[in-house]
């Protein structure tokens, strides 16, 4: 059994399948460094998600992960283990008390090696997904089109939070976005 099976069975941590701006080589990943650092988060992998699901960019090429099982790829992204604090920390990133994301159940395939095949087993965590508010809508608003990871590509255009306008809310951003083609 590997190090993600065995965290998934800790009642004092929370698989979390990260698929965006928090995975190695991004501009958030700098908070998982932090609780890696403050020994409250551990990288467990690469993984990719059992179910297809799309995953699409939104406003300021912000990733979004929608809870549309079957529709979409197999998303590709890495797993932590991370305590109840560090989850803390990730919650108030993701806006989940402001109606950006919410936090739900995931199964993820673990991948071996460098990430080119399952590693034979899956494993239950959490995602972060875009909030059933606006989900469906950036979905139709990508035309139902999305990608199995978030890369360089997908990243290129990327605004950091800080650079964003100030004066309008994410979720009027993400409406806006929406509404435009």
């Amino acid at each position: 059994m590997g190090e993600a099976a065995v965290a998934a069975d800790r009642d004092d941590l929370t698989v979390v399948f990260t698929y965006g701006t928090l995975k190695q080589g991004f501009s958030n990943h700098v908070l998982m460094q932090e609780m890696i650092r403050a020994g409250e988060a551990s990288f467990l992998g690469p993984g990719r998600t059992a179910d297809r699901l799309p995953l699409v960019c939104g406003p300021y090429r912000v990733p979004f992960l929608i809870n549309l099982p079957g529709a979409g790829d197999r998303v590709r992204g890495e797993l932590y283990a991370v305590s109840r604090r560090a989850l803390a920390r990730m919650d108030e990133l993701e806006g989940t008390s402001r109606g950006h994301y919410v936090r739900l159940p995931i199964s993820v395939s673990v991948l071996a090696g460098k990430g080119e095949g399952d590693g034979g087993y899956v494993v239950q965590g959490e995602a972060y997904y875009a909030h059933p508010s606006y989900a469906e809508e950036l979905w139709r608003r990508n035309e139902e089109k999305g990608f199995s990871a978030y890369s360089a590509v997908e990243a290129m255009g990327y605004v950091k939070r800080k650079d964003r306008p100030q004066d309008i809310t994410f979720l009027d951003q993400i409406r806006i976005f929406i509404s435009t083609r």
